[in-house]
């Protein structure tokens, strides 16, 4: 009996790329969506649109040897608003809508999240509020100055978040950072950063430095910045467990190289057995996509990397 596309991860990503890709190949030519208002601009949209509408509507069983799925996934997919970096608010709104996404872990980048003023940050919240976009987490948010750190729990308290995924604070801060996280009642998710960053390579780093702290003191995995560092990424998720708050995905063609990322499904990331982790610990947070390539048309990316995702977990009969 000839070996099903659910079981043989190559033949798998081969034909998610195939039925994708057909949509969208001429979309590169177009660089990114910065007039959605324009025509061409608006029919390359659509066409992103599309792609994601056609790869969420074929029958599992005509993508995989196995039933329809009919189980809500326990995966939940979500967007890292980085991903979208150089698009504004109201772009990176409607590219959430046709990626039939519902959550956005927010940075404050472009207008997706201002942290000040006030009303700025209020106004971006109103707008997702109006799209029905939930904002799950914020950050990454930088934790380099003390006097700084109520002003970044009272941005995530105003959002109405439960995590923080925050970068590079000092071990000597985390005491302090604690105390805050009892305060305001926020988990604080500290983002490995790879071997580039001597202080949180990898969430081993993490999960050490919090040992003993409030359970609600933990970390972010990157999954890139992990397998990076050397780190086993599915072993790492195992080790966090209820200290893992959120989750950032990529993909990358070699283990060692930064520049090497490339769409969810077409690199060397172990994806199916990151899902079954992350199920096996019960992970209560979102996966969400960081695609950091092709900042100024990063869609047609997004999209194959939402197809691939969405196509593993209708191979393990999740409908997601």
């Amino acid at each position: 009996m000839p070996e099903s596309p659910a079981t043989h991860p190559q033949l798998r990503r081969n034909l998610l790329i195939r039925l994708t890709r057909r949509f969208w190949i001429k979309s590169r030519t177009i660089r990114g969506m910065k007039t959605m208002l324009s025509p061409l601009s608006r029919r390359n949209f659509l066409r992103s649109s599309a792609v994601l509408a056609a790869a969420s509507s074929i029958p599992s069983t005509k993508l995989f040897a196995a039933a329809p799925p009919a189980t809500p996934s326990p995966i939940r997919l979500g967007l890292a608003s980085y991903t979208l970096r150089n698009m504004p608010r109201a772009q990176v709104i409607a590219a959430i809508k046709a990626l039939h996404l519902s959550t956005v872990n927010c940075k404050d980048a472009k207008d997706h999240l201002p942290m000040m003023p006030l009303a700025a940050e209020q106004e971006a919240l109103a707008a997702y509020a109006a799209a029905d976009i939930k904002v799950t987490a914020v950050g990454t948010v930088y934790f380099k100055d003390p006097a700084d750190f109520r002003k970044n729990f009272d941005y995530a308290k105003t959002a109405g978040v439960k995590v923080i995924v925050a970068g590079d604070p000092l071990p000597e801060s985390l005491p302090a950072i604690e105390k805050l996280v009892k305060e305001y009642d926020i988990r604080f998710a500290v983002h490995n950063h790879g071997p580039e960053d001597k202080v949180w390579p990898s969430p081993l780093t993490v999960l050490a430095a919090m040992k003993g702290m409030d359970p609600r003191m933990g970390c972010c995995i990157d999954v890139g910045h992990t397998m990076r560092a050397g780190t086993d990424v599915v072993d790492a998720i195992h080790k966090a467990g209820p200290r893992l708050f959120d989750m950032h995905m990529k993909d990358l063609a070699k283990p060692d190289a930064k520049d090497s990322q490339v769409a969810v499904g077409a690199g060397i990331m172990p994806i199916p057995e990151i899902f079954k982790a992350l199920i096996a610990i019960k992970y209560p947070g979102y996966v969400d996509l960081e695609y950091e390539i092709f900042p100024d048309n990063p869609m047609p990316g997004v999209i194959e990397s939402f197809a691939y995702m969405r196509g593993v977990l209708a191979g393990m009969g999740y409908k997601a």
